[in-house]
């Protein structure tokens, strides 16, 4: 038997991980190249991914479909940690984590379908390859890479949510309070470099609170293991 907290914290670590692993193929690979950078004319970008479409098409699927999907394991986990929190505060909380979950997965949907019609466009209409990836990647950001809105709520609302119920320890809460802030600083205009600390905050919180839920007291609620 293995209970769903502990696979809430598993969850966790995945969720780090493919953070880790975006942060590591961003600062070895894209961030040379400049890639997405408003100073490189949409062309360049184009031929970016398709010199490179197998390694984005891979790091597309970690960070944001194998993301997503922990994500929403882990946000359904950690509402249990809410018992005693404010009913409403607690299901907001939730709810702007199943919607984070499904905006990062649909990002990544978006990612991979406008990698296939951008690099097949290059090989024979490279201008319109260009154009087309400057309307897909400003939909993909929209949906959550160009602000961190709804993650940033997210955690805030945890945050605060699990204080009031005790569900996980206060210095974890007041990190997520940070988090959260960092999160919705990159709505603000010449803030959005707030999206890294956003990002590196959470690879910290993902691995506190995963071995929260995997060593700390849970509901006695068990699923049998398959």
């Amino acid at each position: 038997m293995i209970s769903f907290q502990r696979i809430g914290g598993l969850s966790a670590l995945v969720a780090a991980a493919t953070y880790l692993v975006g942060f590591w193929l961003y600062f070895q690979l894209l961030e040379p190249a400049q890639y997405g950078s408003s100073l490189l004319p949409p062309l360049q970008h184009a031929g970016f991914l398709a010199e490179n479409e197998a390694l984005m098409r891979g790091w597309n699927f970690t960070i944001y479909i194998v993301n997503g999907v922990f994500l929403t394991i882990l946000a359904i986990a950690v509402h249990r940690r809410l018992a005693g929190a404010p009913t409403g505060l607690a299901l907001c909380a939730t709810a702007f984590g199943l919607m984070w979950a499904t905006l990062v997965l649909a990002s990544g949907m978006v990612a991979n379908v406008s990698l296939g019609v951008i690099t097949g466009l290059y090989e024979t209409e490279p201008v319109q390859a260009a154009a087309t990836w400057l309307v897909l990647t400003t939909v993909q950001e929209g949906l959550g890479g160009g602000n961190e809105l709804v993650g940033g709520l997210w955690i805030l609302l945890v945050s605060a949510a699990a204080q009031c119920a005790r569900g996980l320890p206060t210095w974890l809460n007041l990190l997520g309070v940070t988090i959260g802030l960092a999160g919705l600083l990159t709505l603000v205009p010449g803030l959005t470099d707030a999206g890294a600390v956003f990002g590196l905050g959470m690879i910290a919180w993902f691995i506190a609170v995963g071995f929260a839920l995997l060593f700390g007291r849970r509901p006695d609620e068990s699923i049998a293991s398959r």
